[in-house]
């Protein structure tokens, strides 16, 4: 398989059949980002001579092993960004060599969607593509100018809601301590605010995790930005679930978080509260803060 630098996947991903399409992001300008600095470039697309291969090889192991993919998970920071016409050829090919595909997901970024119209966003729902895993981050609009998102609050409710209406499900991933010291409770406010107008599948918490690589650590050292503490961005997390009022699911199940969460809400809200409440009212500040510090890569 053609795989470039550390492949990243969501959780729930873990038994799809990974499918490199693009290596790197397109955007590559987000102040706290660091997961793409292993590559000699910011941004590249697999040839379909790569992706043929690939293909031919899955499967042939699913004809060796009996393997047999529900889902086909494209790889890279954001491979919804690719064009239309050759979105519906690698989806075309996939199901020509995994018959057994149900559906094809991606990371993708919320300025990718719009670079569809909604009539090929219908099509390519029909070709198969659905459960879209977004990095919306925040809706705090000062923290996305600052981390340098490249979109706003208004383009995350458009640009999903265009999906909703293709059909097309999707999860968010929310990143705790964006907002920065002291606007924690604020960010995840006014997230669940917009995430009660929409239909996320789920929304996956992970930790904000500064590294010295990273724009935002010299920003840090600057004075310009604060960090949140352990302990506050539990609080934050406590905040966003409490103010939360949709049917969707709610998962930190990802290495930046020191305790790992899963639950379906509204249902299990009680108990996930119950557990927040725990850790910021008896855990140490400085247990958490070991955790984070010794957290080599996400």
């Amino acid at each position: 398989m053609h795989y470039t630098g550390t492949i990243w996947r969501p959780p729930y991903e873990a038994g799809s059949l990974l499918l490199e399409a693009t290596a790197g992001c397109t955007h590559h300008k987000c102040r706290f980002c660091t997961l793409y600095q292993d590559l000699p470039f910011p941004f590249r697309l697999s040839p379909l001579e790569d992706i043929e291969e690939d293909l031919q090889e899955a499967a042939k192991q699913r004809r060796t092993w009996g393997w047999e993919w529900q889902r086909v998970f494209l790889t890279g920071a954001n491979p919804f960004v690719l064009k239309f016409d050759l979105l519906m050829e690698i989806a075309r090919r996939i199901k020509n060599h995994i018959p057994s595909c149900e559906s094809i997901g991606s990371f993708a970024r919320i300025t990718d969607i719009g670079l569809k119209s909604d009539e090929e966003l219908r099509q390519l729902k029909s070709a198969g593509f659905d459960g879209l895993t977004i990095g919306m981050e925040t809706a705090d609009e000062a923290a996305l100018q600052f981390m340098n998102k490249g979109y706003g609050k208004n383009d995350i409710f458009v640009q999903c809601r265009r999906l909703e209406q293709a059909g097309i499900s999707y999860k968010f991933f929310y990143l705790v301590g964006i907002s920065g010291k002291g606007r924690g409770a604020e960010g995840a406010k006014v997230t669940a605010e917009l995430c009660n107008q929409l239909h996320p599948k789920l929304i996956g918490a992970n930790m904000l995790t500064v590294y010295k690589e990273s724009e935002l650590y010299q920003e840090i050292r600057k004075g310009n930005w604060q960090p949140e503490g352990e302990k506050e961005k539990y609080s934050e997390m406590k905040m966003l679930i409490e103010n939360l009022t949709i049917d969707t699911e709610f998962a930190a199940m990802g290495a930046s978080n020191a305790v790992q969460l899963y639950g379906v809400l509204p249902k299990d809200k009680t108990k996930l509260l119950a557990v927040l409440g725990e850790i910021t009212g008896s855990v140490d500040e400085k247990e958490l803060e070991d955790y984070r510090k010794n957290l080599r890569h996400l």
